[in-house]
């Protein structure tokens, strides 16, 4: 049996402290590459968040132009119709004073009638210009919207992936940490050269040492939860 304190007991646990510390670093270049990955996807998000948020002003600027330039349309119309009643109105007026008073009255009241009609015609373009501007914004709101809660729903699944991924290497981590503290096992050999296997404790004592051959038969007689399952 070899002692902890023998040049190959010393060798061993030199070359586990080794192993240990090879895995802290595979540990720590894990985390490290999950938190790029984590910062990459964020800057993405912001970007496709940028671009969407672009083409909706960018549309809906469209969309206002057209709603001004249809409104300016119906306003020219609406002012040119009122120009034609208005000169109906003067017209009425001059007759008004030329005529006698029953024909002038009269006059007035028709050119009034008249003028109902174009009026009434001037407010119905307006209201239906308005009402086709509306119509034709609406899909482009409803585009902008939806692009919108896609890219948000886009960003949250690389965020939640990067932040699975932050986790799993933790926890991967914190397990290595774990097993390494409950209990290390190395293999050596005796001064007759036959293979040991040897059972430390989380001190890195030494807690049992036998051959190889009996514990490896030991191992193979038993099975595992894992083992169990399959």
């Amino acid at each position: 049996m070899q002692n902890e304190h023998t040049p190959m007991g010393e060798g061993a646990a030199n070359a586990v402290d080794a192993v240990v510390e090879k895995a802290q670093e595979i540990g720590s270049a894990v985390a490290e590459k999950a938190s790029q990955v984590g910062q990459a996807a964020a800057e993405k998000a912001a970007s496709v968040a940028a671009n969407v948020k672009d083409a909706a002003v960018q549309r809906a600027t469209q969309v206002k132009d057209a709603v001004v330039k249809q409104a300016t349309s119906a306003g020219a119309a609406v002012a040119k119709k009122a120009a034609a009643v208005k000169t109906a109105v003067k017209k009425a007026v001059a007759a008004k004073k030329a005529a006698p008073k029953p024909a002038a009255k009269k006059a007035a009241k028709k050119a009034a009638k008249k003028a109902k009609p174009a009026r009434k015609a001037a407010k119905k373009a307006v209201k239906k210009a308005a009402r086709k501007a509306a119509r034709k914004a609406r899909p482009a709101k409803k585009a902008a919207r939806k692009a919108v809660k896609k890219a948000t729903k886009k960003v949250a699944r690389k965020a939640r992936t990067a932040k699975k991924a932050v986790k799993k290497g933790a926890k991967k981590k914190t397990a290595k940490k774990a097993a390494r503290k409950k209990g290390r096992r190395t293999t050596m050999h005796s001064s007759a050269g036959k293979k040991l296997y040897a059972v430390r404790d989380a001190k890195g004592h030494f807690k049992d040492i036998q051959t190889y051959k009996r514990a490896h038969t030991m191992d193979m007689r038993r099975k595992s939860k894992a083992e169990k399952k399959k």
